[in-house]
């Protein structure tokens, strides 16, 4: 009997994979993996423009120009819309799978993560046979997700926030708040960015 469960993983999980994208999605995910992988380890400024070409052309919105560094890793990014100054640092991982909202200004350190989906774990089968539950992360203006930081499905950071390293955001944030630790926490507020002059 153990045998037989065995051999009906792999087509579970398979069967799963499919159920939850069209042939679009899937085409679209395979063609990002390609170009990403291609682009990915790129030095210097002329990684940061091929990444940048292609991202434009894959993401579902970007608006002006995104600094990805060499390293960084996004993925199902037709669920990324993004603001003006987007900048991914080496070694980040963020995912638009379950729906990513980023504004303006948007800073992610180096090694970070942002997630916006969940494994199901009910009842008695096994996790790996469950699928997903999308849970999309909206990310305010102005926001700095530091060094090693993660950000949990279904968050939202506020405008202004400012995410300590080594944190691990699990619950949506206050405005211009810095928060910190494992569950992260408010440890203060910054000031916010000054109103520019009109005309000036």
């Amino acid at each position: 009997m153990a045998d037989t469960d065995n051999k009906a993983k792999p087509a579970t999980i398979i069967r799963n994979f499919v159920a939850e994208r069209s042939l679009r999605d899937i085409l679209d995910l395979k063609l990002e993996h390609y170009l990403g992988a291609l682009v990915r380890g790129f030095p210097g400024f002329l990684g940061v423009a091929l990444r940048y070409a292609v991202y434009k052309m894959l993401f579902k919105r970007l608006d002006g120009f995104a600094f990805v560094y060499a390293g960084a890793r996004l993925d199902h990014v037709r669920g990324i819309e993004a603001g003006r100054a987007f900048s991914v640092n080496s070694g980040a991982f963020v995912s638009g799978r379950g729906g990513l909202t980023i504004g303006n200004g948007v800073l992610v350190g180096p090694n970070a993560v942002i997630v916006t989906t969940d494994h199901s774990f009910v009842g008695d089968r096994p996790i790996s046979e469950q699928g997903h539950l999308s849970k999309p992360v909206v990310i305010g203006d102005d926001v700095w997700i530091g060094a090693n930081a993660t950000i949990l499905a279904g968050v939202t950071l506020a405008t202004g926030t400012v995410v300590a390293a080594g944190a691990v955001v699990g619950k949506d944030t206050e405005p211009y708040s810095i928060v910190g630790g494992v569950p992260a926490r408010i440890l203060g507020h910054r000031e916010k960015a000054p109103v520019a002059a009109a005309g000036g």
